[in-house]
């Protein structure tokens, strides 16, 4: 029986795009009301992780703005009182984590799925543990001054924070070309950690740098991992001549080279 000939094919971002960028701020900062409008000024989303148990609104924004304040972006966990996680029980990490969520949700109308460790704060039993709590992906507290995509979303590392190397690695992403990779830059911090106008000054020229490219896919945390999750449900033939697609939205594949949109609930022929 005669096959059809092998292809390469590639799972892209929406829009065939090969780049992802994204970014995450803990603690609900007043200087978010900032960052935010800084953010939206470049077409740049990202993820806000807020304990709703804090009460210093010198500090932080109150709930009651947070809808307003983070709207086009993703509200996420960050714990209820923000406590070192690591040295607590286990039973209290849960109720931490869904306090928090069902206090986010509450505001939000939507689900909440995501979480930064507090502190940076966890052990391999809270990671194990954050699924049955409702929780797709956690932030740690590291930086890997790369652009690869996370083996293992429950121990999400950055590329960076916001005050190492930010404008150096946002040069070598924007550089990026090889569309055989996917390539992701993860940029997080704290508002609080803009002390000077110098401090907005890098910031706001990696936004004009980062942002508005045509290869880049700008999404907030949680879109990136539903959007890979979805990915990885195609279903295709052996000799890769068919795939289906059972999601809801459309994946995108690049196929020897072309760009092509798979509908959700589609069967589509390729090549």
């Amino acid at each position: 029986m005669q096959y059809p000939e092998l292809k390469n094919v590639y799972v892209c971002f929406p829009g065939g795009k090969h780049k992802v960028l994204t970014m995450s701020f803990d603690d609900g900062c007043v200087e978010d009301r900032r960052l935010v409008a800084l953010f939206n000024r470049y077409g740049i989303r990202g993820t806000f992780n807020l304990n709703s148990g804090r009460k210093n609104f010198e500090k932080n924004l109150p709930p009651d703005q947070w809808a307003e304040v983070y709207q086009g972006h993703e509200i996420a966990c960050h714990t209820r009182l923000h406590p070192t996680i690591a040295r607590s029980p286990l039973d209290q990490v849960a109720r931490q984590v869904l306090e928090d969520r069902m206090d986010l949700e509450a505001i939000t109308g939507a689900p909440v799925r995501g979480l930064a460790y507090p502190n940076g704060s966890w052990t391999p039993e809270i990671a194990a543990l954050l699924p049955a709590l409702g929780i797709r992906y956690a932030r740690v507290v590291d930086d890997t001054h790369d652009f690869a995509m996370p083996r293992d979303f429950m121990t999400w590392t950055s590329t960076c924070h916001h005050q190492h190397n930010l404008l150096e690695d946002g040069k070598r992403f924007v550089e990026l070309y090889k569309t055989q990779y996917l390539y992701m830059m993860y940029v997080w911090g704290h508002g609080f950690e803009f002390r000077s106008q110098a401090d907005w000054d890098v910031m706001e020229r990696f936004c004009e740098m980062a942002g508005a490219k045509e290869d880049t896919w700008y999404a907030t945390n949680i879109e990136i991992v539903d959007y890979m999750a979805d990915a990885a449900r195609l279903a295709f033939t052996a000799a890769a001549d068919v795939v289906y697609n059972p999601n809801a939205r459309s994946i995108w594949l690049e196929v020897d080279g072309d760009k092509v949109e798979i509908p959700g609930g589609q069967l589509i022929k390729l090549g």
